[in-house]
């Protein structure tokens, strides 16, 4: 019977905002050549309106953009600064995509994507990476109306993956996210490196045919 194998986007499939601030590589120092404080950016966008009300589907990124991009003083175009986001946030990690190509291969694996993204990112995401060609579906946070830290988040999740025996097995660089899919009832395991998806047993097995 098919086994759903799920991974977490940023920080384990790609390269950039990681749960452990000595492995982010961040984006976001990019908005210096528009003018904007990085920084102050994080404070006042990141924390605030994108947290609270973006990430969670309840306004779309292009409207909180207009509302708040004139208090950093920037004065160009809303659509220009989200294609900036876009294109320097995505840094895939390229082994751990062929080693998840290989996955694919076997009859017995089922692959889907579980992660905190608004709309806008979670389309580029799907339609414009190779990740769509791996991947049967993403499960996210503006999607599902809520983060991966509530428990409702993988209900949902399990709800749209195939029925199987065997827990879907997890894989995310976040411990509280981690610890809430446990009670979830799903098989976990902390992403710190490669290495921890090709060591797990399960994986293993099936990466040695």
């Amino acid at each position: 019977m098919a086994r759903a194998i799920v991974f977490d986007v940023d920080g384990v499939l790609v390269h950039g905002y990681h749960a452990r601030p000595d492995l982010r590589d961040r984006w976001d120092a990019a908005l210096q050549n528009i003018g904007i404080n990085p920084d102050r950016f994080q404070r006042e966008f990141i924390f605030d309106i994108f947290m609270k009300r973006v990430l969670i589907g309840e306004m779309p990124m292009v409207e909180a953009l207009d509302r708040r991009l004139k208090a950093f003083g920037y004065r160009g175009s809303t659509m220009a600064m989200l294609d900036l986001w876009l294109g320097f946030d995505f840094n895939p990690n390229t082994e751990l995509v062929e080693i998840v190509r290989r996955l694919k291969a076997h009859e017995d694996v089922r692959l889907y994507l579980a992660t905190n993204q608004d709309h806008s990112r979670a389309q580029f995401i799907w339609h414009n990476t190779q990740l769509s060609g791996l991947f049967e579906d993403m499960f996210y946070s503006a999607r599902f109306g809520r983060t991966k830290y509530d428990k409702k988040f993988f209900a949902m999740a399990d709800e749209r993956m195939i029925t199987s025996d065997e827990q879907p097995l997890f894989f995310d660089d976040t411990e509280k996210v981690l610890d809430v899919a446990r009670k979830a009832g799903w098989e976990t395991a902390h992403f710190t490196g490669n290495d921890v998806v090709t060591t797990h047993p399960w994986i293993a097995e099936r990466l040695k045919s």
